[in-house]
């Protein structure tokens, strides 16, 4: 395989079951706990947008970008584009990521995860950042490597297949992802996942569109009711054996590592979800029973906003909520800053306030 491009076998291929059917075991249980909680959300927006941007964060921020999801959230409630080229560029590609992944869970309602679904998540992903000279949306008409800067062909660390063979092994990919070979779907996924990165159809973007594709396959076999569950944070902890198992695969065929690992990573996803899910709602309910003493009929409004934007503006309320006197809203933003509830970001700042939702972030916290 060194210094020749590698073409991996075509799936399904035949695995020993054996070797992690504990892993399998303890993967399911942890999904199934979380879905038990998910299924009887009162309302799936107070988790969906900020677990969201924190994937979209960690996912991105495997690639090289150094946005925090404090500036995604700070950078929407000014909605000024001001900040410095680098980091608003990283931004953007995080935002992309969003929209991305917001995109192909609403297109799962009408079609299933296909060629054509992928390229169009491609596009969105790359449509602005450092991605757009290559080839949005397109598969990929080169040759390419993996390694670092430095790297030429002959010292590649990783050489894709030949572009002549990426539309045969995409075509095996597609119908693998949507049959029902595998006698388990957790290991369908896991060994779909390596398939992808192995394959690396795209110039750039292949990394994130395959972490886009767990969550999304996830979802559509509805082994989770609500897409919230991402592996960005497991696979950037665990970033070198991450790469070195994948790698283990192409060289030594080595699935039942990898599958392991992949099952450990949805079993901690799983069970880290669910606490953060659970520490969100009972925050909500803690809430709803404090803004009692603001005596206003659209305090539950606005709770309900800032759980969606946990940054955010005067501007940013008064588009979302369904005040029309200026000074309703100011009060009512007075009012749960003044009953603790929120936080000032710039203090003394006369115009374009921010105010931060300080207790969500505490549960959102990267680290």
């Amino acid at each position: 395989m060194k210094n020749k491009p590698y073409i991996p076998q075509k799936l399904p291929i035949e695995i020993n079951y054996l070797e992690f059917i504990k892993d399998i075991a303890d993967a399911n249980r942890a999904l199934g706990r979380l879905d038990g909680l998910l299924i009887h959300l009162p309302n799936p927006r107070l988790l969906g947008k900020t677990l969201l941007t924190k994937e979209a964060v960690l996912s991105s921020r495997i690639e090289g970008t150094r946005a925090t999801i404090n500036d995604i959230f700070e950078f929407e409630a000014k909605n000024d584009g001001y900040g410095k080229e680098t980091e608003t560029r990283d931004i953007h590609e995080i935002l992309n990521y969003r929209k991305a992944l917001d995109f192909g869970i609403r297109s799962l309602k009408n079609s299933p995860l296909s060629e054509n679904l992928i390229k169009r998540l491609h596009r969105i992903l790359l449509n602005s950042g450092r991605g757009q000279s290559n080839a949005p949306g397109e598969f990929r008409k080169t040759q390419v490597w993996i390694g670092n800067y430095s790297s030429s062909l002959e010292t590649a660390s990783y050489i894709p297949p030949p572009p002549n063979e990426i539309i045969p092994l995409f075509s095996n990919l597609e119908k693998y992802i949507n049959s029902d070979s595998e006698k388990s779907e957790l290991v369908q996924i896991a060994m779909a996942h390596y398939q992808f990165e192995a394959i690396h159809p795209f110039l750039d973007g292949n990394g994130r569109v395959g972490r886009l594709l767990i969550s999304l396959f996830l979802y559509e076999r509805k082994l989770l009711s609500h897409p919230f569950l991402y592996l960005s944070e497991f696979f950037e902890k665990n970033r070198s054996d991450y790469y070195s198992l994948l790698k283990n695969v192409s060289e030594k065929q080595d699935w039942g590592s990898w599958i392991s690992f992949f099952m450990k990573g949805l079993n901690i996803q799983a069970i880290k979800t669910e606490k953060i899910a659970r520490e969100i709602l009972q925050l909500y309910d803690d809430y709803k029973e404090k803004i009692t003493e603001i005596r206003s009929m659209y305090a539950i409004k606005l709770l309900e906003i800032i759980f969606i934007y946990p940054v955010f503006s005067f501007s940013l309320i008064k588009d979302k909520i369904a005040i029309k006197n200026d000074q309703t809203i100011l009060n009512l933003i007075k009012k749960f800053v003044e009953a603790g509830l929120i936080d000032n970001v710039f203090k003394d700042a006369k115009r374009n306030k921010l105010y931060k939702f300080t207790k969500l972030y505490e549960i959102l916290k990267e680290n």
